[in-house]
């Protein structure tokens, strides 16, 4: 048999075990605690309800009850149980008043209602005739379950049990020291404020699961909507970076080659030409490490040459074929071998290729005209649908593939123009755009 090694440390010994009794202590504790400490702010009940007529409803309700279990507790005392008037008026006004805080302080008005409950039966001890109920009169009951079911709807479960066992060991006590006076009125009221709490409580479990539902929607929301801009905003950055490194490597190679293409440069010229081509080299390492960063890994298929405006006669002619009748127009200087700015080619080539995808799947059928045209300073992009001639679907956001107006908003952006979108009054949709052609860095501030 081996030793235990004299280094090696003793083990700690397990934690004692949780007894029953201390288990119950700590129970009453906690159950103390939710008793005698509100688990919300002492806001309306309503607080968040759009309309003002639903926000001042709880205060309406709480009023109505104590204008109509004030005169009603009163004339109880005094007629069946024998209370002089003043006194009578002190008790009913102590049970009855408090129900003014229940739209934002239920707790606390059951703090001083119960209290008061307790009081009030052991005045209305031996009524005239014996007649009357004990130890709780028919408002105090009435009006205990309304004040039950505002706890429901604010506190917490862990709130409610302890209420309730308050609620009960009262009644259940006045019971048994005066026997002959109780008739099971205490019973009645335990059993029918645990009604009401279970009733309540489920009511507010489930409120509280519909606005989790509801908010969770919202950042599912927020969240597709983040995710879709950043999608294109990597997409737009690849392409950005296929256009830029495109120039990168065609300034390296004119700088590698220019030695031996030019004769008689000198010392410092050739040089010169050896720290442009490091420092494009430098550029595309860094764009390639970017890149990398970028890039998902289903995108190696996107590495090829970009699209620009002389495809569009394509992505037209492919829209028809997919049953969109569109036709393009383009001017003369942009039909010919003018040369754009390869952001600004890209993007408009990508605006449109969006909104044509767009008609296909929002408004089938529909005629649409794609024009392009420059001035010299800008470069214009309208597309313009009519009514869908079959049933369509409602334009969203987003489209497949992370595309859709977001998409289009982030490219304009990108290039430092404006962006126009909407439905037309004929039931057709509109997209204007406007790409300067000196177009912005998109890595300037």
């Amino acid at each position: 048999m081996t030793e235990p090694s004299p280094h090696r440390p003793t083990p700690p010994p397990p934690p004692p075990a949780d007894g029953l009794i201390s288990a119950g202590r700590r129970n009453l504790r906690a159950l103390a605690h939710a008793v005698s400490h509100p688990s919300h702010p002492p806001t309306p009940l309503f607080a968040d309800a759009p309309q003002q007529w639903q926000r001042l409803l709880p205060y309406a309700v709480a009023l109505a009850l104590v204008a109509t279990f004030l005169p009603v507790t009163v004339t109880v005392l005094t007629h069946d149980y024998a209370v002089s008037g003043g006194l009578a008026g002190a008790i009913a006004a102590a049970q009855t008043v408090p129900l003014l805080m229940v739209a934002h302080r239920p707790l606390q008005a059951w703090w001083i209602i119960l209290p008061a409950d307790v009081v009030g039966g052991l005045f209305a001890l031996g009524g005239p005739d014996g007649s009357g109920i004990w130890p709780w009169t028919p408002p105090v009951i009435v009006a205990y379950l309304f004040l039950m079911l505002a706890l429901a709807l604010r506190e917490t479960r862990r709130t409610l049990i302890g209420v309730w066992i308050v609620t009960g060991v009262a009644g259940l006590v006045l019971g048994q020291f005066f026997p002959e006076e109780s008739d099971g009125t205490n019973v009645l009221l335990i059993v029918l404020s645990a009604v009401v709490l279970v009733i309540g409580g489920a009511l507010r479990e489930r409120g509280d699961a519909q606005r989790r539902l509801v908010e969770q929607e919202t950042i599912s929301e927020a969240e597709r909507s983040r995710r879709t801009l950043l999608e294109e905003r990597t997409r737009i950055a690849r392409e950005l970076h296929d256009v830029v490194a495109h120039h990168m490597s065609v300034i390296t190679v004119q700088a590698d080659s220019a030695p031996y293409r030019v004769g008689g440069l000198s010392p410092e010229a050739r040089e010169e030409f050896a720290s442009i081509a490091a420092s494009a080299r430098e550029s595309l390492t860094e764009m390639r490490r970017l890149l990398s960063v970028l890039r998902s890994e289903d995108t190696t298929g996107e590495r090829g040459p970009q699209p620009g405006l002389d495809r569009l006669q394509q992505l037209v002619e492919a829209t028809v074929r997919a049953g969109v009748p569109a036709e393009l127009s383009l001017t003369a200087d942009l039909a010919g071998t003018r040369r754009l700015p390869q952001s600004v080619d890209l993007s408009a080539y990508r605006i449109v290729q969006e909104a044509l995808a767009n008609v296909v799947r929002h408004a089938p059928g529909a005629t649409t005209r794609v024009s392009v045209s420059s001035d010299g300073t800008d470069l214009t992009v309208l597309v313009v649908n009519g009514p869908p001639a079959g049933p369509a679907s409602p334009v969203e956001a987003g489209g497949a593939g992370g595309h859709g107006l977001v998409g289009m908003r982030e490219r304009v952006r990108l290039t430092g123009g404006t962006l126009d979108t909407g439905p037309l009054p004929d039931g057709g949709f509109r997209v204007a755009a406007r790409l300067p052609l000196g177009a912005k860095d998109p890595t300037a501030p």
